[in-house]
């Protein structure tokens, strides 16, 4: 009977580190924002059934992993190919060591920035793959945006993806798309995975002690690497994009998604630096948040504003019905998304409005 006992040892010793340091604080007491649809339909677009047509495209070729790998990144940088760049210029930039380019509209404040980090589950993406999205956000915002190209998985660690992003923040503040300069205005902004390393920058900075930014973007973000958001498994069946390949993930007990995240980033789940819904969230910036009610990620994006209003911080969540996770990257043809970018230069002139010739200008054209 001793092999029992020591069983037991060593079941209760899992148990403990599962539920006390893999899982984190229970966000249950979260759950309470609900009243936040913002878009006007009831019912999808025509234009949104062919957005999810798109992304069925995107499936990747036969082969080994890395070969699937690799041609879904072609895939999804092929998306930004098709981005309107009329009166917009398109520069690559070194950024202290992390490839990037400026996005910058006709008219747009060389002093009035916007950092972007793209979306791709951490292991695809690219400034390329996001321009519909980046040049939207300067034409709307005024502002010359810097999107970049952080290391991504698994090739690099999780942690190296956020690194990159810490260090572009620094050097935003004293760089623009002229030169070296101080900003005036600093918004950051990111979609999916983006969104994610959008809130945790937005804390970084906080502790750091850095300039913070005037506002905060956050696109469909993943905030809790613990998985414990109900949507998770909820609104498989209605996620057109997540869906068909978390859906099977969602079926694997917690546990073991806890101790299969902490091997394969070598991070804890609950760690602020992947999860920012389970740092402190007081004294941040004015941030908003989009999610759609039908995908995987809405608790993540629900439980992260709720928190973050407990605490103090200004946080808003605008959602929309039936939309595809981070829909606004078919802004070109989707009436849905052309909705919410409209939301967004709204928050943005709230937070920090444009200077009243800038103003003038946008109004003109």
């Amino acid at each position: 009977m001793e092999w029992f006992f020591y069983l037991l040892v060593i079941a209760a010793a899992l148990w403990g580190v599962t539920r006390f340091f893999l899982r984190g604080e229970d966000l249950t007491p979260y759950d309470g924002l609900r009243d936040t649809v913002t878009g006007t339909r009831d019912v999808a677009s025509e234009q949104h059934a062919q957005a999810v047509k798109q992304i069925g495209f995107m499936a990747p070729a036969k082969g080994s992993r890395s070969q699937q790998l690799k041609s879904m990144r072609e895939l999804m940088d092929a998306m930004g190919d098709d981005a309107n760049l009329d009166g917009v210029e398109v520069r690559t930039v070194d950024v202290d060591g992390v490839p990037a380019e400026w996005v910058v509209s006709d008219g747009s404040d060389p002093d009035r920035r916007l950092l972007y980090l793209h979306g791709g589950a951490f292991m695809m993406g690219s400034p390329r793959s996001h321009r519909a999205i980046t040049v939207k956000l300067s034409k709307i915002a005024g502002a010359a945006v810097l999107a970049i190209d952080y290391r991504l998985m698994p090739e690099n660690k999780r942690i190296e993806c956020l690194v990159d992003c810490q260090r572009a923040y620094r050097w935003i503040l004293e760089n623009g798309p002229q030169g070296p300069a101080p900003v005036e205005r600093l918004f950051v902004a990111g979609d999916s995975a983006g969104g994610n390393l959008t809130l945790v920058v937005i804390a970084w900075a906080r502790d750091e002690g850095l300039r913070a930014a005037d506002a905060a973007i956050a696109l469909s973000p993943a905030t809790d690497g613990t998985f414990s958001g109900p949507s998770m498994r909820s609104n498989v069946a209605t996620d057109h994009m997540l869906g068909p390949v978390m859906g099977r993930v969602a079926k694997v007990p917690r546990g073991i998604m806890l101790w299969f995240g902490w091997q394969s980033s070598r991070v804890r789940p609950s760690d602020p630096r992947v999860s920012p819904i389970h740092g402190d969230l007081a004294d941040l910036p004015p941030t908003l948040v989009h999610a759609s009610e039908a995908e995987m990620l809405l608790d993540d994006a629900r439980r992260y504003v709720s928190k973050a209003n407990a605490a103090g911080s200004p946080a808003v969540l605008q959602t929309w019905l039936h939309m595809l996770h981070v829909w606004h990257i078919f802004e070109a043809t989707l009436p849905e998304a052309k909705e919410a970018f409209d939301h967004i230069e709204a928050f943005l002139e709230k937070t920090a409005p444009r200077s009243v010739r800038a103003a003038m200008d946008a109004a003109s054209e």
